[in-house]
């Protein structure tokens, strides 16, 4: 599933070809994906102008000067794709301004369009209970430490709350902890605070990274461009099972909560 590095870069793709531009028409080529488009998507659209692009989370987020705001989900296998030569069959969406023409691409439909009132957007059911950007201001050892506190659960399982913070997914939880040297099972609550500073800097080192790699590539992902991701070159312990982690240690691999969780027993503690 594409992550926050993923979807950042999205956005990235995105805006040189949409920021200011007066969307010209949309084109919905069936009328749902995970769930049904909002009543009259495409006549909601057309005519407005795009005022700028965001992401919360692992959400997309296009305003536009009608006041509202198109939040896309890209779900399991979905991305953009800039002036495509052809529309393929799994090109559900498209948006067309006086110069390009973008396809949204879900082969396996588990992502999701929203037009949202830009105002509201932080009440928004699925934003309103979200914790902070973790590469935001207040993301901080400070925050970790009082949502940690007194808790048994395991550090991963609560860096992948989105409550706890918004956007983290398994690749990069797993890298962080492993830049960290911090125990994925580890109870949350005994961690130090020197260590929470440290995890801090780890999670906004992979993420940064991570972006500026453009993401990494699993099965479908690619970027708006139709290039892919090199981020997976540069994982520590993500996906190597059994090899070497490149500080001396094995990388081992444990499933949590049906997730697979990659880690060093060496050199994480």
């Amino acid at each position: 599933m594409p992550e926050l590095p993923e979807v950042e870069t999205t956005v990235r793709g995105l805006e040189p070809v949409l920021q200011d531009q007066r969307i010209e028409r949309v084109t919905l080529n069936r009328s749902d994906l995970r769930r049904p488009f909002p009543q009259d998507l495409g006549q909601r659209l057309t005519g407005a102008t795009v005022t700028g692009l965001g992401r919360r989370a692992k959400y997309g987020l296009i305003d536009t000067d009608r006041g509202d705001t198109l939040v896309f989900h890209l779900g399991m296998s979905g991305r953009w794709r800039i002036d495509p030569a052809e529309l393929g069959k799994h090109d559900h969406v498209v948006i067309e301004t006086a110069g390009h023409r973008l396809a949204l691409n879900d082969a396996r439909r588990f992502g999701s369009l929203d037009l949202v009132p830009t105002a509201g957007l932080e009440q928004w059911p699925a934003f309103a209970a979200l914790g902070p950007e973790p590469l935001g201001p207040e993301f901080s050892a400070e925050h970790l430490a009082k949502a940690f506190k007194d808790r048994i659960a395991p550090v991963k399982a609560l860096l992948l709350d989105q409550r706890v913070v918004a956007g983290l997914g398994n690749i990069y939880v797993c890298e962080a902890l492993y830049l960290a040297g911090i125990a994925p099972h580890r109870e949350a609550g005994t961690i130090s605070k020197p260590r929470l500073v440290k995890l801090v800097e780890a999670v906004r080192d992979v993420l940064t990274a991570a972006i500026a790699a453009g993401g990494s590539t699993l099965k479908d992902y690619a970027r708006p461009d139709g290039e892919l991701g090199y981020f997976a070159k540069q994982w520590r312990v993500y996906g190597r099972e059994g090899e070497p982690c490149g500080s001396g240690g094995v990388v081992e691999r444990r499933v949590d909560s049906g997730r697979s969780t990659f880690w060093c027993p060496q050199c994480q503690k």
